[in-house]
């Protein structure tokens, strides 16, 4: 007996054209979600963002969440033309006042004065299982009308350790505020990477924090670069699509720690940014604390006592870092006559004293400054005034020389 299919009725085929139907619009609607995810992705950071290593660095198979946000320009004159680079795209007007500038040298007010650089992208990938990575890209010089509020740039962890240049041929900076491995924050640290662009003085900054749970750990050194890859392929996009033309280092595969505060050595032994700065008897300075230069925009040294116990602590700022050094203490000292955004050299308060030196190329005069551990000037007793601007001229002698930058100018007795 042969069998025979039973015949489809008219309900029956409705049913099955409904859910043929529905099927077609569940996988339309995940191939939508999906392809949503990556267009987030792709068009993050102006469509600078590199998405093959965040994927790598993140994982491939996670949901990621994406936010955005683009404002300004970059590469505009006071006039408002566009030289050379690109007009962020942005939901923003980006107007810029063309009154950028530091006027703490003529030359570097005047070539401010030019300019201003309005651009600021941010953007954050979110792993909900795996961390996170935070994009910041700022133009540099600011617009004036920025100055003395709040940062002008993302700032770099150096509360409790010091940070370590990337090397490789990149101008930028490897930070963590980890004092110990294996701690809370261990897992996360902070990438700047500063691009210094063909056209005199204007330069861009990008910095990203990179934080990864589980098992990362910035102890081991085969990790450590994936803290880095994310900024240094972010900044070769950039450099294209804002037309900087700066120089590139090479990909980073190597990357040392950021120095904590028990790692100190004997001042007279001391190679890096501590090299060439004298001890002294009357202050108890025998110790220090430093890192390598290799092009990092800034640089620090901690000098203390035997038992490494801090005294005085020295930092070299260049490019938008001390453009941003300036800003603050225009904010924070304006009780003060004088501070470092008036004047090229002086004393500030009771606690610093500070030096400047020209830079090639239009760029930012560079900061140098000296402060007592002890940062409230009244209270300290017999202060080593002759031995602070000692230290200050041997630190700020060598930083500049390094960068290639004029002999500074110094502060008097």
């Amino acid at each position: 007996m042969a069998l025979t299919r039973p015949a489809l009725t008219r309900r029956r085929l409705r049913a099955l054209v409904a859910v043929a139907v529905a099927l077609a619009a569940l996988a339309g609607a995940f191939v939508w979600f999906a392809g949503s995810e990556d267009r987030a992705l792709e068009g993050a950071c102006d469509g600078v963002l590199p998405v093959g290593e965040v994927r790598e660095v993140l994982g491939d198979d996670t949901e990621l969440d994406v936010t955005n946000r683009t404002e300004g320009s970059f590469g505009k004159t006071a006039s408002g033309s566009d030289e050379t680079a690109k007009t962020a795209k942005s939901d923003g007007s980006g107007e810029s006042d063309g009154s950028g500038g530091s006027g703490e040298i003529a030359k570097s007010a005047k070539n401010s004065a030019r300019r201003a650089n309005s651009l600021s992208v941010h953007c954050r990938i979110t792993a909900e299982d795996t961390g996170h990575i935070a994009v910041s890209i700022a133009g540099s010089p600011r617009p004036r009308a920025e100055y003395g509020y709040d940062d002008l740039y993302t700032a770099v962890p150096a509360r409790r350790t010091l940070p370590v240049p990337l090397g490789h041929g990149w101008s930028g900076l490897f930070a963590t505020d980890t004092a110990r491995l294996d701690d809370a924050e261990d897992g996360t640290a902070t990438t700047a990477v500063l691009l210094d662009c063909a056209r005199r003085g204007d330069s861009l900054l990008i910095t990203v924090e990179t934080a990864l749970r589980g098992a990362a750990t910035l102890d081991d050194p085969a990790v450590r670069p994936d803290f880095v890859r994310t900024a240094t392929a972010t900044a070769e996009a950039a450099n294209d699509h804002w037309g900087c033309g700066a120089r590139l280092g090479k990909p980073v595969r190597t990357v040392g720690l950021p120095v904590n505060e028990d790692e100190y050595e004997p001042l007279l032994g001391a190679k890096g940014t501590c090299a060439a700065v004298p001890t002294a008897s009357r202050s108890a300075v025998s110790t220090a604390r430093e890192t390598a230069r290799d092009r990092a925009p800034r640089e620090a040294c901690v000098l203390g006592t035997r038992d490494g116990s801090p005294l005085y602590r020295l930092e070299a700022y260049y490019g938008p870092y001390a453009e941003d050094a300036r800003s603050q203490y225009t904010r924070d000292y304006d009780y003060e006559n004088v501070t470092p955004a008036e004047k090229p050299a002086g004393r500030l308060g009771r606690s610093a004293y500070w030096a400047g030196a020209t830079c090639p190329r239009g760029a930012e005069s560079a900061l140098y400054l000296i402060r007592a551990a002890a940062a409230d000037g009244e209270t300290r007793r017999r202060p080593d005034l002759a031995y602070e601007r000692a230290a200050l001229a041997a630190f700020a002698a060598a930083s500049a020389e390094h960068h290639g930058c004029a002999a500074p100018t110094l502060p008097g007795g």
